[in-house]
């Protein structure tokens, strides 16, 4: 299949996993997903049929690049985020990695008040007033295509939802790490 159609699975995937969150609402811990082509799961495993659902399976008929997301349980202790995703590695069968998770976003001129202790960072930043809470879910595939969606707190509907391949750069860098 041709790059566009490989894009276009992978966002269809990021913004339904984005959807799937946001209806859980805020306040949620880190999600991380593997990517694996619909198709490819079905073929080998007919019985995944009907764990996926009829919709699901029509997608992947219409679509061999569809995308079925896999939430990962029992991830590794970590300090960080980065810390985190330096952990995880991909066996050939995944064919792409996805993540969602919540962030606070202040304007870099409040970062110069910015206490230099993490505890009394995070409190800082928590109390500002040009604080925004933002959800970012980001998707990468082995081939290399990305792509991220931004939600706000303060304008939490889906039609306000932000998407393109290189939204967060530095996310997206470090999922597609996971597969180096």
């Amino acid at each position: 299949m041709n790059d566009e159609s490989r894009s276009h699975a992978l966002a269809a995937a990021v913004i339904e996993l984005e959807r799937h969150a946001a209806a859980g609402g805020w306040d949620a811990p880190v999600g991380i997903y593997a990517l694996v082509r619909t198709a490819d799961a079905l073929a080998e495993n007919p019985a995944v049929a009907t764990q996926l659902g009829a919709e699901v399976v029509a997608a992947a008929e219409a679509d061999p690049e569809h995308l079925t997301s896999i939430e990962q349980d029992g991830l590794p202790e970590s300090a960080n985020l980065e810390e985190l995703l330096a952990q995880l590695a991909w066996p050939e069968t995944v064919h792409g990695a996805a993540i969602v998770v919540e962030r606070i976003v202040v304007p870099p001129e409040a970062e110069q008040g910015m206490p230099s202790d993490p505890e009394e960072a995070v409190a800082y930043l928590m109390d500002h007033p040009d604080r925004q809470d933002v959800r970012v879910a980001a998707g990468v595939l082995r081939s290399g295509e990305s792509w991220c969606v931004l939600r706000s707190r303060a304008n939490d509907s889906d039609d306000a939802v932000a998407g393109a391949p290189d939204a967060v750069p530095g996310l997206v860098h470090a999922l597609a790490a996971t597969f180096s």
